[in-house]
């Protein structure tokens, strides 16, 4: 009698969820995925609306998916302004405590939910969720197409404020994901890919960001646009072999290290996200502080087209 008793607890503890890494969460996820893996204390839908998609706290008590918590990825401490260079990764242990106080501890999955209206939009998931990784946190996730996907699948919409109880939340830094301004200048030398993941105009130098010193791009960089990484109007991810055409198009190799770049870190971030996650190249890290630092010293070199990103490639865009 007690053997078979035994017998009947080990079969159950064996078919019993394993906790919050049981479930499988891949980069992406789909509204379907997140409606019937949603609810549990081991899974935290965090909702980052922005000034970037015109969102912010009333936006997110006006309607959000059930059970999600907020922070603004403008507004929140998700990135820091240095000196002239704005969007620099904070101190890990101002985004460990950021993180906790949002309910998120060490062996919480997060699914992070952009707006959905469009390509920057995407970029504040995909920083977000770069820094998780950079924090060495795995367990992450981007709501594909984001909240507006969400309410257009006709899911169910909450109302009102969620205030999470604070966790304390551990970081595992992970320097390799990160690139600094020297990182990159020995970068060019030793034959690292280098992706500037901003559009066609800022690439050849016809325009900058306001932050910038000059216009131009890191020399020998390629151009891997983050508007093209995202269907128009929308924050879904463009499919594998649209991805991969687009690389094999900017002239992307698969091996080797690879840096993203953009203006302040934010582009990039779509870059790293795709590049890394989606498409699986290893060794590719992020330059936060991005053209808006470089430029800084006059003494760093800039490329424009008409100083050798080449005819061709104005013949092949324009």
């Amino acid at each position: 009698m007690f053997r078979s008793m035994l017998i009947t607890m080990l079969v159950l503890l064996l078919t019993l969820p394993l906790g919050a890494h049981a479930r499988e969460l891949a980069p992406l996820v789909s509204t379907d995925w997140l409606a019937d893996n949603r609810g549990g204390g081991d899974l935290v839908i965090l909702d980052i609306r922005n000034a970037i998609d015109g969102g912010n706290r009333e936006t997110f008590e006006a309607g959000h998916i059930p059970g999600a918590v907020y922070s603004s990825y403008t507004q929140a401490g998700w990135r820091q302004k240095e000196g002239d260079v704005p969007g620099k990764l904070p101190p890990v242990e101002d985004l460990e405590h950021l993180i906790g106080s949002l309910g998120i501890g060490n062996d919480t999955d997060v699914v992070i939910v952009p707006a959905g209206v469009g390509a920057t939009d995407f970029g504040s998931a995909a920083r977000v969720y770069w820094t998780f990784r950079v924090l060495g946190h795995d367990d992450v996730a981007i709501l594909n197409g984001g909240h507006r996907a969400w309410v257009e699948a006709g899911k169910d919409v909450a109302t009102g404020w969620n205030t999470p109880a604070s966790v304390e939340f551990e970081a595992d830094f992970r320097p390799e994901l990160i690139a600094d301004t020297d990182e990159v200048e020995q970068a060019r030398d030793a034959g690292v890919q280098l992706v500037d993941n901003r559009p066609v105009k800022q690439y050849q130098g016809e325009s900058k960001h306001s932050a910038a010193r000059a216009s131009g791009t890191i020399p020998d960089s390629i151009n891997l646009q983050q508007g093209q990484l995202v269907q128009d109007g929308t924050a879904f991810v463009v499919d594998r072999e649209r991805l991969r055409a687009l690389m094999d198009q900017a002239g992307i190799s698969g091996d080797g290290e690879t840096i993203t770049f953009c203006n302040t870190g934010h582009w990039a971030a779509t870059g790293w996200f795709t590049l890394s996650e989606l498409a699986g190249l290893d060794n590719v890290a992020l330059y936060d502080g991005s053209m808006t630092e470089w430029s800084q010293d006059e003494n760093r070199p800039l490329q424009t087209a008409s100083s050798g990103l080449g005819v061709v490639y104005n013949w092949l865009f324009d």
